[in-house]
């Protein structure tokens, strides 16, 4: 009886063992990875920061409606500055952090460990790449709300990071994209085919750097003029030079990576946009060759392109609506364009930063850039910007005005860097939307800044207290850092 007792404990001892172990087999899903390659990261973090910047959801991205292209039709919270009915400061903050920085930043770790597949050469190339995309990510948070979390950020052991100043961050994020440029190698490769933005190409990232590095250094002209300086200098030879070499995330014909703005407006069915009369009445008078290209005439017959005031209801067909050519399946996203890095050229001259050419010929480029981009001709161009009302030495305006002016009108569907560009320069002139939601010990004005996410003030309330008193209080109309006229 005790050896057959010894034989059962004994064989019972191994069938556990063997029934642990077929457990542990059952539970590994040989169709899911352990590990996720860095391609695969970059590739997932591009796209969401891709669509965060070109969406037209309600939920996200509102710029189009703070810059006053566009209006809502029925619904007009957003347009209202209404950010806390749909979380659209989190979702907005969460996008970033957690969509796109975390992502890079893993792959940045991933990739430091493929050495067999890759050479160490591609290896430093997709880290600078990855640091460039994060440098991109922090620019448009510390431009969004200011102070932000920086140096504690993505620590999963400090579930609340305190905030470090956007001044500061800016700093560092500088010499980030500084280091980044030149790690980059255009002889060895980089993501290749996982690289939706620029296929692979070095030299394309190289373009991206830099104009990047000179977007951010004409953002702190007017607070830090010696850095501004010193960053477009070095900048503006190394930027894009024709339309040819825009930067774009290029969507496909069919889901699931289509254009947001295809999804949001013309898969869904919803009439929830209109054209703000705020542009409309801009481009009419100067007979602008981008009004059939930005926007389709109202559907009601006779009433042609025409606008609505911002935050006034709007039956859709009595106004004129986002154009089919923006609203097709695919149609980029544009992160840099010539238009753009022309018309910070222009204004370098104006500052008196020497990037050589003069301030008219750099704003005339831009403005034929911005037409051609479009599809409009060279020969609309030059009648267009012939104008006395648009040509430089007649326009009325300072410089900030004409050059305002005409980079708000080239960067139409850009929402966010047309918001940003506009609070820089202050031109065109926006209007406060009828009925719009201000809070307490707000002075009515238009939307400087995105307040900080709920689950902040929740959650992380002492550095949220204290970074709101640092930026001068959470209120959608407070200036941010760099804005200071």
């Amino acid at each position: 009886m005790k050896k057959l007792f010894y034989y059962i404990f004994i064989l019972g001892g191994i069938l556990l063992v063997s029934c642990k172990k077929d457990i542990t087999n059952l539970n590994i899903n040989p169709n899911l990875p352990s590990t996720v390659s860095s391609a695969s990261l970059f590739s997932n973090a591009t796209v969401n920061l891709a669509d965060a910047m070109a969406s037209t959801n309600v939920n996200t991205n509102n710029f189009r409606l703070f810059a006053q292209y566009w209006t809502e039709t029925i619904y007009r919270d957003e347009t209202r500055y209404n950010l806390n009915g749909r979380s659209i400061s989190d979702r907005w903050w969460a996008t970033f952090y957690r969509d796109v920085i975390k992502d890079l930043t893993e792959a940045s770790k991933v990739v430091s460990k493929e050495t067999l597949n890759l050479s160490a050469a591609t290896i430093k190339n997709r880290q600078a790449i990855n640091d460039m995309l994060i440098v991109y990510s922090y620019y448009t948070l510390i431009t969004s709300f200011g102070d932000v979390p920086y140096t504690d950020a993505l620590n999963i052991d400090l579930l609340q990071p305190k905030y470090d100043k956007a001044a500061d961050i800016f700093t560092k994020i500088s010499a980030t994209l500084d280091a980044s440029l030149s790690a980059l190698d255009e002889s060895a490769n980089g993501y290749g085919s996982a690289d939706f933005i620029l296929g692979g190409d070095i030299a394309g990232w190289k373009r991206f750097g830099n104009s990047l590095k000179m977007r951010m250094g004409m953002l702190v002209a007017d607070v830090d003029p010696a850095t501004a300086s010193t960053m477009i200098l070095a900048a503006a030879p190394n930027v894009i030079t024709d339309n040819s070499e825009n930067i774009k995330m290029n969507y496909l014909s069919s889901p699931p990576n289509t254009n947001p703005v295809w999804e949001d407006l013309i898969q869904s069915g919803r009439h929830d946009f209109v054209a703000a009369n705020t542009i409309i009445d801009i481009m009419k008078p100067l007979n602008d060759p981008r009004i059939p290209l930005y926007f389709d005439p109202a559907i009601t017959a006779g009433r042609g392109y025409i606008g609505q005031k911002p935050g006034v209801g709007a039956t859709f067909n009595d106004y004129s609506a986002p154009s089919a050519t923006l609203s097709a399946t695919q149609f980029p996203h544009t992160f840099f364009s010539y238009s753009e890095m022309e018309f910070f050229k222009a204004e370098a001259i104006e500052r008196g930063i020497n990037v050589g050419g003069t301030a008219e010929g750099h704003y005339n480029n831009a403005i034929d850039a911005s037409i051609e981009e479009w599809g409009g001709t060279a020969a609309q161009a030059l009648i267009y910007r012939t104008q006395p009302a648009v040509k430089y030495t007649t326009a009325t305006g300072t410089y900030k005005q004409k050059i305002g002016l005409q980079s708000w009108l080239a960067l139409y569907n850009r929402g966010y860097d047309a918001w940003t560009q506009w609070r820089r320069l202050d031109y065109p002139t926006l209007v406060i939307p009828s009925g719009a939601f201000f809070s307490d010990g707000e002075t009515p004005a238009v939307i400087k800044r995105l307040t900080y996410p709920v689950v902040e003030q929740n959650l992380n309330k002492a550095n949220y207290t204290a970074a709101a008193a640092a930026v001068g209080g959470d209120l959608k109309t407070q200036k941010l850092w760099f804005d200071k006229f």
